[in-house]
């Protein structure tokens, strides 16, 4: 590692601090430097020096800078850059000050709390706005990109101290022409937050990134993922067939109308699940505020600031 700061340093980096710790990279704080005391704060995704030479991951790695230099909207995290140094390569993104989704519930965990049903609708509401706008974005030819994510879940969903709500990581999502992709032959994905199309080995669509969608909200909900079991096979088997439960039963505060909103996110059938990230977006919207006032980032941020100060 020091050889690689020496190296970030002549190209105007200094690495701070390790952030993250992924299979495919390493995420590291780290402060861009630049004429007149300029300084920014950015975050440096490397790929590991195991898979820096292999190159499906290389592929995967240049693939998802590519997607994500062209998605630009406030709900995903940017990248700014791609570059190699070593043999490595390197992305240089938005630092998000604050903390991830896993960690958020780690802490609600640790404190006996439950996290409030209207900022769990809230949150969920923001991740469906960055994926509806992934969803439909298209190339600089009119091409719908056909993006799906493909791993949405906690750790892939960043919580800002301001209240922003931001996506992160498509790393293993599909893309026109973009992605390395084997569906049909792989699973992409973490076991406990596949869709039913995901786990069965299926060719997905937008789709099947509600599912997981539906599968967070749950957990913000409840603080637990109801289909995680210790054994990833066994996580699969109850993301395909497990008795869905009325979620109002489990946590009395869920209404009616948040009750069917998961419930239609749930649907292992997509034709009947909601049809795009838009639609689970304009209902959670209408829950939050059909009646007047509801969550807003300013709400969530004082939220976040004030648990994490907590003990």
């Amino acid at each position: 590692m020091a050889a690689l700061k020496h190296i970030f340093n002549e190209l105007h980096y200094e690495m701070v601090r390790k952030i993250a710790d992924g299979g495919m990279g390493i995420v590291y704080e780290a402060c861009q430097r630049g004429a007149g005391q300029f300084r920014k704060t950015v975050a440096v995704k490397l790929i590991r020096e195991e898979y820096s030479t292999i190159p499906e991951f290389q592929n995967n790695f240049i693939g998802e800078a590519r997607l994500v230099a062209d998605l630009v909207h406030t709900n995903i995290v940017q990248t700014y850059h791609l570059g190699m140094i070593g043999g490595q390569y390197f992305m240089v993104m938005e630092y998000v000050n604050g903390v991830n989704l896993e960690q958020f519930l780690d802490r609600h965990v640790a404190l006996g709390k439950s996290i409030p049903v209207d900022l769990a609708a809230f949150i969920v509401s923001r991740i469906a706005r960055g994926l509806a706008y992934a969803h439909n974005k298209r190339d600089r030819e009119g091409r719908l990109l056909g993006i799906v994510h493909r791993d949405i879940g906690p750790k892939n969903i960043m919580l800002a101290y301001e209240g922003d709500v931001k996506l992160t990581d498509f790393g293993i999502a599909k893309a026109l022409d973009l992605m390395y992709n084997e569906e049909g032959q792989v699973i992409a994905g973490k076991d406990e937050y596949l869709s039913p199309e995901q786990a069965s080995y299926a060719v997905t669509d937008a789709r099947a990134d509600i599912f997981p969608l539906g599968i967070v909200l749950t957990e913000l909900l409840l603080g637990q993922n109801i289909f995680r079991n210790a054994d990833r096979l066994e996580s699969r088997k109850n993301i395909l067939s497990m008795p869905i439960p009325r979620f109002s039963e489990l946590r009395p505060e869920i209404d009616p109308k948040l009750e069917a909103i998961i419930q239609k996110a749930l649907t292992r059938d997509r034709d009947q699940r909601y049809q795009s990230a838009t639609e689970i977006l304009t209902a959670l919207e209408m829950y939050l505020y059909g009646d007047g006032y509801g969550p807003t980032n300013e709400k969530l941020g004082a939220y976040l600031r004030e648990l994490m100060a907590t003990g």
